[in-house]
C-alpha cells in the first residue's frame, strides 16, 4: 500500500510540476514565434512580409477594434494575391484569453483579400499563455498551429 501511495504522490508531483500551476507562457518574441511556427511546418510558403501590430492596423489583422497587448506581429504574403496570414499577439496581465479568442474568430475576415479567401473552417485561433495566435491557410493552418502547440512543451 506504501509503495502505490508514494507511486500516486511521485506522480501527482510529476504532474503537478511539469504542468504547473498557471498556463505557461512563452519566453520569445512574438517575431521568433512566428518564425519558430513556419519552421516547424514542411510547406512552402511565399515570401512573407512582417507587420508590426499597432491599434490602426488591428481591425485589418485580427477583425477587432480594440485589444490590450504588450507586442504583436502579422505575417503575411507580399503578394495579396495568396490567402495567408499568421497573426500573434502578447495580450497584457488581466486580459481575458479566451473571451478575446471568441472575439477575434467571430470578428475576423477571412475574406479580407481581393480575389482570394480562407475558408472559414481553415480559420484557428489559439494560444499559449498570454499568446494569442490567428491563422488562416487553406492548406496549411492545422500544421501551422501543432507548430505553435509545440512551443508549449518547449
Amino acid at each position: 500500500f506504501m509503495k502505490k501511495a508514494f507511486l500516486l504522490l511521485g506522480l501527482f508531483l510529476f504532474i503537478f510540476v511539469t504542468t504547473g500551476c498557471g498556463t505557461k507562457n512563452i519566453d520569445l518574441s512574438v517575431e521568433e514565434i512566428v518564425d519558430k511556427v513556419y519552421e516547424s511546418v514542411d510547406g512552402e510558403f511565399a515570401k512573407m512580409n512582417k507587420t508590426e501590430l499597432t491599434n490602426d492596423n488591428l481591425s485589418y489583422y485580427l477583425g477587432v477594434d480594440s485589444l490590450d497587448f504588450k507586442e504583436g506581429i502579422a505575417s503575411e504574403p507580399l503578394i495579396n494575391a495568396i490567402a495567408h496570414s499568421v497573426v500573434v499577439v502578447r495580450v497584457n496581465d488581466g486580459v481575458d484569453v479566451e473571451k478575446t479568442k471568441a472575439e477575434i474568430k467571430e470578428k475576423v475576415n477571412p475574406n479580407k483579400w481581393v480575389c482570394v479567401s480562407v475558408d472559414p473552417n481553415n480559420v484557428i485561433v489559439d494560444s499559449i499563455g498570454d499568446v494569442i495566435i490567428l491563422i488562416m491557410d487553406n492548406t496549411y493552418s492545422t500544421q501551422l498551429d501543432e507548430g505553435f502547440k509545440s512551443l508549449a512543451e518547449s
